[in-house]
């Protein structure tokens, strides 16, 4: 194995990585994760990905690596961040960190605009829109959430006024009501 040599991009100080040899239990790459059931095409991962330790949003895959996953030159990627597509965390010395779900919206870019035609100003459309269902759809879960708790509430106090009503009353028929009025004593 040999290491890659510095690049001019690389900051100052920064080792060379060996490139790892492939194995049976490597990370998933994943866009080329399979498609679950009843997805539409073209949906790329938001929940946890099968086989990764860490949380999907950590950024942690330097440009070269988030490139090599996404199938992407790496200039390809500075170019989408510039143009304000795949936005990575950025470390304290300002260089791009790509997490599990950035290298997934790569690769979703690039499929839309190598498989669909589709312009990077619609494909700039297509994730706000993306961003935007997925926020509502939490939006909902949050007002079902809501919903769920309140009518259990209000179940529960129809259960307790219920339960604090006097049992020595008897709810009678209006109609077979016979009022029974003493008559005076002589």
């Amino acid at each position: 194995m040999t290491a890659r040599p510095n690049r001019t991009s690389d900051p100052p100080g920064a080792r060379s990585v060996p490139k790892a040899a492939p194995t049976s239990h490597a990370t998933p790459n994943p866009a080329q994760l399979p498609v679950a059931e009843g997805r539409p095409e073209g949906y790329f991962p938001t929940g946890p990905l099968p086989g990764l330790a860490h949380d999907e949003d950590a950024p942690v895959y330097v440009i070269s690596i988030a490139a090599q996953l996404a199938g992407m030159h790496p200039q390809t990627l500075r170019s989408y961040d510039r143009l304000g597509l795949v936005t990575p965390g950025r470390t304290p010395g300002r260089g791009r960190r790509y997490s599990a779900r950035d290298v997934a919206l790569l690769r979703e870019v690039q499929r839309l605009s190598q498989e669909e035609g589709v312009n990077l100003e619609g494909i700039r459309q297509i994730l706000r829109l993306g961003a935007q269902v997925m926020a509502l759809q939490a939006q909902v879960r949050q007002l079902a959430d809501e919903l769920a708790h309140a009518r259990a509430d209000a179940e529960r106090r129809v259960a307790e006024a219920h339960a604090s009503h006097r049992r020595d009353l008897v709810p009678i028929e209006r109609g077979a009501v016979v009022i029974w009025r003493p008559l005076p004593r002589r």
